[in-house]
C-alpha cells in the first residue's frame, strides 16, 4: 500500500483546509470531504488483492462463501461509517456522527443475522444431542 501518497494527500488537504477555514469555512469542509473520498478510493484500489486473497482463504477453509462475504461487507460498513463519522465531527456535527454510527451498527447487525441463525441452529443441535 502506498501509504506515503495517502499521507501526502491527507497532509496537503489538511493544510489547504486550515488556510481556507478562516475565510470560507464551508469550503474548508468541502476540501476535507473530497480528500477523504480520494483517500478512500486510493485505499479501495490498493486493497483489492487482499480481498481476493481473503476470498481464496475462505474457499480453502471449506466455509460457505456467504460467511466470507458477511465478513468483507462488515469491514466495508465499518470503514465507510468511520470515515463518515470523522467527516461529520470535523464539520462540527457530532449528533449527526452519532446517528451514522448507530446506522453502521444496525447495518452490521442486519447483515450478520444469517450467521446468528446458523450459530443458534448449531447450539440447538448440540443441546438436543
Amino acid at each position: 500500500m502506498n501509504v506515503i501518497a495517502i499521507a501526502g494527500v491527507g497532509i496537503v488537504a489538511a493544510v489547504i483546509s486550515v488556510l481556507i477555514r478562516k475565510y470560507n469555512p464551508e469550503y474548508s469542509i468541502a476540501i476535507s470531504l473530497c480528500a477523504g473520498a480520494v483517500i478512500l478510493l486510493m485505499i479501495l484500489f490498493q486493497i483489492r488483492p487482499a480481498l481476493t486473497q481473503l476470498g481464496d482463504l475462505v474457499n480453502l477453509s471449506g466455509m460457505p462463501v456467504e460467511y466470507g462475504m458477511i465478513l468483507i461487507k462488515s469491514l466495508g460498513i465499518c470503514y465507510i461509517t468511520q470515515l463518515s463519522c470523522d467527516s461529520c465531527r470535523d464539520a462540527g456535527e457530532t449528533a449527526l456522527a452519532s446517528k451514522i454510527e448507530i446506522a453502521g451498527k444496525a447495518g452490521i447487525l442486519i447483515l450478520s443475522l444469517p450467521l446468528f441463525e446458523k450459530v443458534i441452529e448449531v447450539a440447538l443441535s448440540l443441546i438436543r444431542g
